[in-house]
């Protein structure tokens, strides 16, 4: 349509009460077509939905209804195929479509809108965009989860270092360090599928905020569109974000977990630790050192978290201070919604990449796992079960131990018996059995422990659930 059409089905949309267009300022701060018009898909399935119901209630023809079906079905081709003429005029997504409705159908596009508000209408839409990609996330985390079990089955019984402070502190088995984050993931898979049920309700019939006169059908679109129930307060349905809230915040804490693997893959990729390699994949160059090899994929992981954690301060922001029921100011709510989750998908899926194509260097890995004196807490439980030497105590003369094999440059499984018992007499050849990293870890039996077999155990426990 030319300019001059336009701006008449703008004060169409409008209303009869205003006589004039609105200034150019007031249009550029009110305008959300630019970023909302990724909700057309929802908006013309719920659309679709709310005529179906009209016209099972009697409130529009069923010749209405089958020309507002035709002409949708049209709207969503050519917006798919980029054809779709969008207008600033317009507003939104929603006026947006309704106005090339009448385009096409004419009189009966004006009776789409019966029964309902963009009020109702941008929260339905928004509603169906935030499950959708909840549903996307779930996926997209039994990926990652995957991928992780994946490494975990492969190295049941590598050993690296365990840290604590980034100190060594006790052996682990580089399958067990994966299922610790395997095992986070999961919470996170939990809760999006938590946030999901507990938003799938639908706002689609409260209409500006009071409802209608009308005789609709709430169930009915509330099935239509998926959802297990029309929300039961009118004023709650077209006020509530906290659904929007709850996805971002369970959005930071799954990209806050992504960020402390891409912080251990960082340590890991560098030449003092040496833990893992990449292949040029996942990594990139210096544009003046030849030798590097950056892990700039986990770098830029490692960053998303800022994005998405910001943009649930924003939303939360936003929100704080609004009565009910729906204010301007919640045109607000999508934009840092869109994008977090966009960030969020791009980390997912760039770290399912990374996990899936790092190689562990078990050579380094156990060499470091015997540095720094790791099965020093073994020798002590060692003297506890084998001599019952209260723990105190058996701290203490594993301290004094460590601090013979530090001053001769050794390890403690490569110090002479000979020494150990100089400093206690009853200590025996049987603590080298304990001694080892590889030792170390098959000792930790109890459950949820770093032994082999109770990696191994809890290996086959996902690829049961996972499968």
């Amino acid at each position: 349509m030319g300019q001059s059409d336009s701006k008449k089905a703008g004060q169409t949309m409008w209303g009869g009460r205003f006589s004039d267009n609105p200034s150019e300022i007031m249009q550029a701060i009110n305008v959300s077509i630019d970023f909302d018009r990724r909700l057309y898909a929802q908006d013309i399935e719920g659309s679709l939905a709310h005529s179906e119901m009209l016209a099972a209630c009697g409130i529009i023809t069923s010749d209405d209804k089958a020309a507002i079906h035709r002409g949708l079905h049209e709207i969503k081709d050519e917006i798919e195929a980029g054809d779709f003429p969008w207008s600033a005029e317009l507003e939104d997504i929603h006026l947006n479509i309704e106005g090339r409705l009448k385009d096409k159908i004419g009189e009966a596009a004006g009776r789409l809108h019966t029964g309902r508000s963009r009020n109702d209408q941008v929260a339905t839409d928004f509603r169906l965009w935030t499950r959708e990609h909840l549903n996307h996330f779930v996926v997209r985390l039994g990926g990652l989860m995957s991928a992780l079990l994946a490494q975990a089955e492969q190295n049941t019984d590598t050993v690296m270092p365990g840290f604590t402070h980034l100190q060594s502190a006790q052996p682990v088995t580089f399958g067990h360090h994966m299922l610790a984050y395997l095992e986070m993931f999961a919470r996170d898979r939990s809760r999006f599928e938590d946030a999901r049920a507990r938003m799938n309700e639908s706002p689609l019939g409260a209409a500006a905020l009071a409802g209608t006169p009308y005789p609709i059908d709430r169930d009915m679109t509330a099935r239509a569109l998926g959802f297990d129930r029309p929300m039961a307060n009118s004023l709650d349905a077209v006020s509530a974000r906290d659904f929007a809230l709850e996805a971002l915040s369970a959005a930071t804490i799954c990209a806050t977990h992504l960020s402390r693997l891409a912080e251990e893959i960082v340590i890991w990729t560098s030449a003092q630790f040496g833990f893992i390699t990449l292949s040029d994949k996942f990594t990139t160059g210096s544009s003046i050192m030849p030798q590097k090899r950056n892990p700039d994929a986990a770098e830029l992981i490692r960053a998303k978290v800022g994005r998405i954690m910001g943009a649930l301060t924003t939303l939360t922001i936003v929100m704080k201070g609004l009565p009910l029921a729906y204010s301007k100011d919640m045109q607000e709510d999508k934009e840092p919604v869109f994008d977090a989750f966009e960030a969020l998908d791009l980390a997912l899926a760039a770290m399912t990449g990374m996990i899936g194509d790092m190689t562990p260097r078990k050579d380094r890995l156990a060499d470091a796992a015997g540095a720094g004196f790791s099965t020093a807490t073994d020798l002590a439980d060692w003297l506890v079960r084998s001599l019952n030497m209260p723990f105190r105590e058996a701290h203490h003369v594993t301290g004094v131990i460590v601090a013979l094999a530090e001053k001769q440059g050794t390890t403690l499984d490569a110090l002479p018996l000979s020494d150990m018992q100089a400093i206690h007499a009853e200590i025996t050849q049987d603590v080298y059995s304990v001694l080892t990293p590889l030792a170390s870890a098959r000792s930790r039996l109890s459950y949820g422990g770093t032994s082999p077999v109770r990696v191994a155990e809890q290996v086959a426990r996902w690829k049961d659930k996972l499968s």
